[in-house]
């Protein structure tokens, strides 16, 4: 299915952008990386959790971690002008999950469509 495939692209590139975004991009001002870093992967990291049990499950753990990512970078976007672009980035790829998302759900109910 292509939305689950854009779907898991977009979570994998939203755990690379976390330590390219606060190591290299825009480090925090008190220097503290990993600290912000220890933050803000995990919860990107649990849904590993839900892959044993199949990718949808997966996903709907991703959705809903994606949502609180897509705050962080809309504020972020929005009050610390060093972090504009990686903040940016990062509530555009949860856009682009949560679209793909939805078109997973759209190319089910067609697939189901087909079959019955």
């Amino acid at each position: 299915m292509t939305g689950e495939r854009i779907a898991l692209g977009a979570w994998a590139a939203l755990i690379v952008l976390q330590p390219i975004w606060y190591f290299w991009l825009a480090p925090p001002a008190n220097g503290q990386s990993w600290f912000a870093l220890a933050l803000t992967l995990p919860p990107l990291l649990l849904p590993l959790l839900a892959l044993r049990r199949g990718a949808s499950r997966a996903l709907l753990w991703i959705g809903i971690v994606a949502l609180f990512y897509f705050c962080h970078g809309i504020v972020a976007a929005w009050t610390t002008p060093a972090a504009r672009v990686p903040a940016v980035a990062e509530a555009a790829l949860c856009v682009m999950l949560i679209g793909a998302m939805g078109l997973r759900v759209r190319e089910s109910k067609r697939a189901i469509a087909a079959r019955g």
